[in-house]
């Protein structure tokens, strides 16, 4: 637009510069005018013309543009919505697998100290029962020794009794 007011105010000026050129003839000058004026028309016509083309074109490249435009945004949408389902997807997993993740760290965290407590309350009870045994097997010792011993005194008894039964009947033929 900016371009054909400026032709347009060139074009009298290189009229004008004709008119002077050719100031020799008068009726030639009007003669060349006329024509000039017809032919700076006529090109101002098809400049024109051209320009509401090219202005024309513009437009519908602009409307084609704006349509992909319109097209990628919708897309863009499109794919964040699929993200965003993918996402709810995914994430419950995830979470769901990181919790079960953590209780098993926590567990194994409270596993860690019962299984020392249980290997040290094993170790306690081995030594207990090998105490419990050796005491055990001591008081078999002893209750044997004991009955070795009954059997002995019983003996010591019996021969005793023996004796005084002896003495006794040695004292009746005494006296």
């Amino acid at each position: 637009m900016i371009q054909t007011e400026q032709q347009q105010e060139l074009q009298p000026q290189q009229q004008n510069q004709l008119m002077v050129q050719n100031s020799g003839s008068l009726s030639f000058s009007t003669h060349l005018s006329k024509e000039d004026e017809e032919i700076s028309r006529s090109a101002l016509s098809n400049f024109r013309a051209k320009e509401e083309e090219i202005e024309r074109k513009k437009m519908e490249v602009r409307e084609k543009v704006q349509l992909q435009l319109c097209r990628v945004e919708e897309d863009t949408k499109r794919l964040a919505l699929i993200r965003g389902e993918l996402e709810a997807l995914a994430d419950p997993m995830r979470k769901e697998v990181a919790l079960v993740r953590k209780k098993i760290d926590v567990v194994n965290k409270e596993l860690k100290p019962l299984g020392h407590t249980c290997q040290k309350k094993e170790r306690e009870y081995k030594e207990a029962l090998d105490a419990f045994n050796e005491k055990n097997k001591e008081k078999v010792q002893l209750i044997t020794k004991l009955m070795e011993i009954e059997q002995l005194v019983s003996e010591s008894e019996r021969l005793r009794m023996k004796k005084l039964e002896e003495l006794s009947k040695n004292i009746d033929s005494i006296c």
